[in-house]
């Protein structure tokens, strides 16, 4: 879909209703304004992508703002980590710059308001401060010192400002309204005593200004046309606008635009923890090695771990802009790196539960180098060479001794091909003392052209490289582990995050670098991690194939029951309805439509679209939508069968031109 005909999600309207309505596109200015008192997680990939997609959309300046007024807690670590995380998004700020840079600006616009009377010094403790403001139903009272004289606060200011007094001992306050039903309009601070080193600032100040006095000044010194934040910030509106206006009658000549504020709906994600605070409990217990740690969901930890910046803003415009907080699935999320990598990655053989296969009618000290793709969904990716000889591993799970016509791997007396090479035939296996098989003793046949039900991925012995593989899950086993009020969330941290084994991989990875990405055929996506050296490799899991938590997400009974009248129509069913029309549908339709397919065929099991392989001759479409779904099984790693083979046969066969092509997409 063109940008023009894309429909616009509600921040656009209003920036496009006031463009209309005489706002200058000149004037349009956006910023991101993270706090760096922490690594960016995954939830602020949406607040990026929300100021910087604007800033690429109308053409406008987008700041990268540090709002750093707390020094207790901010580090300039973290100042380097947000940048690089942003620049690795591929997003480009227009200027850097800091809230800390403003200090003497804000302090001069604080003594204006004291002037005023709109602002004044209280002495009471922090408790008796929050004791005052009442409650949401009730009102609060108004401070013994709030008719201090204007003299009385300028001098008590100055001498916070000065170190002359303890933390605590005084603090500034808004003079607005004790009894407003908006509490946070009851008199809010804006500024404290500190003493704490700051990162850019030194020891050059004593007294920090709150984060709401601070953050619409910021847009407003910047000439920030939209200031956009998450719904949290809400309530906060009322307050933003309150300052905003004051301050504009002090600096309207040299600052003529005020800032607008306005909240979307911020990125909630299952099995994921969002608050910085409890991502650095992760990492201060040692539950993580770091920040940047592969299960983190921070962007440093998701970049590590293997994730592409294409995939990140893929599944940033799938979830949307919206006013209502939901959560999203953590399976789109992984659908899109899926999506993204399989599209990106060559093919390479690797085994990681290695089991020994003897091809005993093979010739001892003979080898080969066989031809390989290296991805079937990028021609100009070319191939490479893989080595075979008579010794190779197999997965231990892709042999059984006897198993049943529905398994099509190996077994005693069965027929599997080995992929790029030959095919094998199980003959007998060697056990040790303990009754484990050691060896599986195969023979080979030359005719490749023979029909098998399974495929298997190989390396060969004599030239296998070893490498640590780290294979990666979900850090937590609850879909929302901090809601539980009577439970902690570390309670649902997930014992088989990580597990660590040593692979055997094909040889050509022996050149791999830092950052490389590849598909383990059958196994899963995997890049090359930071720990690597030379000669000594390390990959991490992206992630599987499939979604392996599908099956095992199990909801209590009860709330079964009362979403039960509100489910979706099952994926197969979709797929069906789709593909009645589809081969009647003009091209442009047809491509769409067929986008849905291939990303509804994830939710779909196999025996439901291996029930549709008879589906009647005159009914094309439905065999043209299977077919798509069964193509994007087949690239994400479904092991193909006789059943599979005679359905696309039978669809290159047929006489619907378009069901022709696309089985004639499939090798």
């Amino acid at each position: 879909m063109s940008e023009e005909t894309k429909a616009l999600n509600f921040i656009e309207h209003i920036i496009e209703e006031d463009l209309t309505n005489g706002l200058s596109k000149e004037n349009l200015r956006f910023r991101f304004p993270p706090e760096p008192n922490g690594y960016l997680h995954i939830g602020h990939t949406k607040a990026i992508g929300i100021s910087f997609g604007l800033g690429e959309k109308y053409n406008a300046p987008v700041n990268l703002r540090f709002d750093d007024t707390n020094p207790a807690k901010e580090e300039q670590e973290y100042v380097e980590a947000i940048k690089r995380d942003i620049a690795w998004l591929g997003y480009k700020w227009e200027s850097e710059l800091y809230s800390s840079d403003y200090f003497q600006k804000l302090y001069d616009w604080a003594i204006l308001m004291i002037k005023d009377g709109k602002a004044y010094v209280d002495s009471q403790s922090s408790d008796a401060i929050r004791e005052q403001k009442g409650t949401p139903k009730e009102g609060g009272t108004n401070s013994p010192y709030r008719n201090r004289t204007v003299e009385d606060n300028l001098e008590l200011f100055q001498g916070m400002k000065d170190g002359k007094f303890e933390a605590g001992e005084h603090v500034l306050r808004a003079k607005i309204d004790m009894s407003d039903p908006n509490m946070l309009m009851r008199d809010p601070l804006m500024y404290r005593v500190m003493y704490a080193h700051h990162h850019r600032t030194g020891d050059d100040w004593c007294i920090y200004p709150m984060y709401d006095w601070t953050h619409g000044e910021s847009d407003y010194i910047e000439q920030i046309s939209h200031s956009l934040c998450s719904l949290e910030f809400k309530p906060h509106r009322k307050l933003y606008n309150w300052f905003r206006d004051n301050i504009y009658e002090y600096a309207k000549n040299q600052l003529p635009l005020p800032p607008k504020q306005r909240e979307f709906a911020r990125l909630n994600l299952s099995y994921t923890i969002m608050s910085k605070r409890k991502l650095l409990r992760l990492v201060e217990e040692g539950v993580v090695t770091g920040w940047d740690d592969p299960r983190m969901p921070t962007i440093s930890g998701i970049r590590r771990r293997g994730y592409t910046p294409n995939s990140i803003r893929q599944f940033i415009e799938k979830v949307g802009v919206a006013k209502r907080e939901n959560v999203i699935d953590v399976s789109l999320l992984e659908f899109c790196i899926r999506e993204d990598l399989n599209t990106s990655t060559n093919r390479v053989m690797a085994v990681l539960d290695p089991i020994k296969v003897v091809i005993t009618n093979y010739h001892e000290g003979k080898e080969e180098w066989l031809d390989a793709e290296n991805n079937p969904e990028d021609e100009s990716a070319g191939s490479r060479k893989v080595p075979f000889s008579r010794e190779i591993y197999i997965e231990k799970a892709d042999f059984k001794e006897e198993a049943g016509n529905k398994f099509f791997r190996l077994k005693l007396g069965g027929e599997v091909r080995l992929k790029n090479a030959y095919i094998i035939e199980a003959n007998y296996v060697v056990k040790n003392s303990e009754g484990n098989i050691t060896e599986i003793h195969c023979t080979y046949s030359t005719d490749t052209e023979k029909r098998v039900k399974g495929t298997l991925h190989w390396v060969s012995i004599k030239h296998a490289i070893t490498a640590e593989v780290r294979e990666y899950d979900r850090l937590f086993m609850d879909e929302a582990p901090d809601s539980h009020k009577d439970k902690d969330f570390m309670e649902f941290i997930n014992p088989n995050s990580l597990k660590t084994r040593m692979g055997y991989l094909e040889p050509s990875l022996s050149s791999a670098e830092i950052g490389d990405r590849f598909q383990f055929q059958r196994l899963g996506y995997f890049n090359v991690d930071n720990d690597s050296k030379p000669g000594a490799l390390v990959f991490n899991k992206t992630v599987g194939l499939r979604d392996s938590w599908a099956k095992q997400k199990q909801k209590p009974q009860q709330n079964q029951q009362q979403k039960q009248p509100q489910q979706k129509r099952k994926a197969i069913s979709v797929i069906q309805q789709l593909g009645k029309k589809y081969t009647n549908l003009p091209e442009e339709k047809q491509q769409k439509v067929k986008t849905e397919i291939q990303s509804l065929a994830k939710d779909v099991a196999y025996n439901e679209l291996e029930a549709l392989f008879g589906t009647a001759v005159k009914k094309a479409g439905t065999r043209v939508a299977v077919l798509i779904a069964l193509k994007e099984q087949l690239k994400n790693g479904l092991e193909r069968n006789e059943n599979i083979d005679a359905f696309i046969v039978k669809a290159k066969e047929d006489k619907n031109d378009v069901l022709v092509a696309e089985a004639n997409e499939i090798d």
